[in-house]
């Protein structure tokens, strides 16, 4: 239930949720990680979730850190298992909030089947996963999510493999809440945590994350300002490119090439694992 109170500050965010002996944070300059944690801060806040009563759950990764700045309970997995123990979490305890951060290579590569059974189960969890194109922490290596040629540690010619959608992916299973935003501003992004917490069943909330060391030097965006204005230039709102696409010109649906879809893919209701657990309890107890 909502408080009403919106913190707006740094001082008042780090006073109020963050462990102060985890600063300064082992983000590289430019990283967009910082943001996904404040906006994530700012959503809890309008939520007003009890954080005694909240778990966070990463893997591993630069964006698995995250828990960790947080004063609140937190559970650092295995790499690409971050989903396996958030749903054991659920299963033990379902008054639990549990709230994921995973990243592209955590949550879609070596993580992947977890994800999809994570959302066909639809056990209640809000995932935010950080798409940066890149295994960042690891070395740089091409991910799921790695443009078309672009260029990594391990794809030093270009990529030639089509990059995964993780948002189409998630709403083609069936998640109840999927959305997409870079972290360039605010607004949508904790409109969109904050519904993603509210929201009964799975919710994802997919962050597209300047990362300039390792993906940013490798692809002609090193400097810090240029690959967050290219974040800018690169995404197309979703009723944007779909009207493009139905009543545009060749040139316009051309202009797409290359583009990202941003926004909410899918906001439904859909029956949950934890109301199907809870209900065949019931039953078997007759």
């Amino acid at each position: 239930m909502a408080t009403g109170l919106r913190i707006k500050t740094a001082a008042e965010l780090r006073t109020n949720y963050l462990r102060r002996e985890m600063f300064p944070t082992i983000f590289c300059d430019g990283c967009g990680l910082g943001n996904v944690l404040n906006y994530t801060l700012w959503a809890i806040d309008e939520v007003g979730l009890d954080l005694d009563r909240t778990v966070f759950v990463s893997g591993i990764g630069c964006s698995s850190r995250l828990p960790g700045y947080i004063n609140a309970d937190g559970l650092h997995a295995t790499h690409g298992r971050a989903l396996a123990f958030a749903s054991g979490i659920r299963a033990a305890n379902p008054d639990l909030t549990v709230i994921v951060f995973t990243g592209d290579g955590d949550g879609a590569g070596i993580g992947g089947n977890h994800l999809l059974h994570t959302i066909r189960r639809n056990m209640d969890i809000t995932v935010i996963l950080v798409n940066n194109f890149t295994y960042g922490m690891t070395g740089g290596q091409s991910a799921p999510t790695t443009p078309d040629g672009g260029f990594s540690s391990t794809t030093p010619y270009g990529n030639i493999e089509h990059p995964l959608d993780i948002c189409e992916l998630a709403k083609a299973l069936g998640a109840p809440y999927v959305a997409r935003w870079p972290v360039v501003s605010p607004a949508q992004p904790v409109k969109s945590i904050a519904e993603g917490i509210r929201k009964r069943g799975f919710a994802l909330i997919e962050m597209l994350t300047p990362c300039p060391t390792a993906y940013g030097r490798r692809n002609g965006l090193k400097e810090i300002e240029q690959i967050w204005r290219w974040y800018r230039e690169h995404t197309v709102l979703l009723d944007e490119w779909e009207w493009v696409e139905q009543f545009g010109s060749p040139e316009e649906r051309e202009a797409l090439r290359g583009k990202m879809k941003i926004g909410v893919f899918q906001d439904t209701e859909r029956e949950t694992f934890e109301d199907r657990w809870a209900a065949l309890v019931a039953r078997e107890k007759l």
